[in-house]
């Protein structure tokens, strides 16, 4: 199943995008060809694979959280624009 000129326009104006009449011929071949290709992956038997997220078996790479001396409050609001000993203050979002 090729996609059809008026199929990747509409998929064109829908993405906003604003594509010469070289750009659309050559998106719609390139576009096609993908469509091509996974149809063709449709075809291969599935029976019995698992599904997976990754093509190689992924593990946790973070290392573990430790408790560590965190910065002094005062050094952390010395350059603020604006703070009291607390807390940075910032104009208010929402509302009063």
């Amino acid at each position: 199943m090729s996609l059809s000129r008026e199929a990747v326009t509409k998929v064109a104006l829908l993405a906003r995008l604003e594509l010469t009449p070289e750009e659309l011929d050559s998106i719609t071949s390139q576009l096609g060809q993908i469509v091509d290709y996974v149809q063709q992956l449709s075809s291969v038997d599935t029976e019995g694979v698992e599904p997976m997220a990754h093509a190689m078996e992924q593990h946790n790479v973070f290392r573990a959280d430790e408790v560590r001396p965190s910065l002094p409050r005062e050094e952390a609001l010395a350059n603020a624009p604006r703070h009291n000993d607390e807390y940075y203050r910032v104009p208010a979002v929402l509302g009063d």
